[in-house]
């Protein structure tokens, strides 16, 4: 792995989920997924850093089964597309999740147990809506980095 993968950074998932799904979330309960693209943003501001981002992947291909975070449970039936990061320290998380928001689908409650926000898992039945939504939250103001492809 790229030593840069070591580096803090926050990171959206982009994903394609082929079919309707109800999965069983954590604390979250049975939820109903419909067929279509979701975006997932996460902090990677700790030890390890955007290795974060592999260990998704991991998840998303069977590789790994430990479930820490609610989109554990998603990953398994969806399809990891890319991801989008900027490399940062700051807490740049919610903010990014919450310009997604504007231009998408919240699933409420996903992904934002110890903050305010609606939602960190968006979805959008058109993938350029979804990657369009990703790429701006993520080159607005509330970031210092840029996008790079995983």
């Amino acid at each position: 792995m790229p030593s840069q993968r070591n580096e803090p950074g926050i990171y959206t998932l982009i994903l394609a989920l082929p079919r309707r799904e109800q999965i069983v979330v954590g604390s979250l309960g049975a939820m109903d997924f419909p067929q279509g693209y979701y975006s997932y943003t996460g902090s990677a501001r700790g030890t390890g850093g955007l290795k974060r981002v592999d260990r998704h992947i991991l998840l998303s291909q069977g590789s790994k089964k430990v479930r820490r975070w609610h989109i554990d449970y998603l990953l398994p039936k969806a399809c990891f597309l890319e991801a989008f990061i900027t490399k940062t320290r700051l807490d740049l998380e919610c903010c990014i999740a919450r310009t997604i928001g504007e231009r998408l689908h919240s699933v409420p409650g996903f992904g934002c147990t110890d903050c305010r926000c609606p939602s960190h898992l968006h979805r959008s039945a058109d993938l350029q809506d979804m990657r369009d939504a990703v790429s701006l939250a993520h080159s607005q103001d509330c970031s210092s980095g840029r996008r790079q492809d995983w």
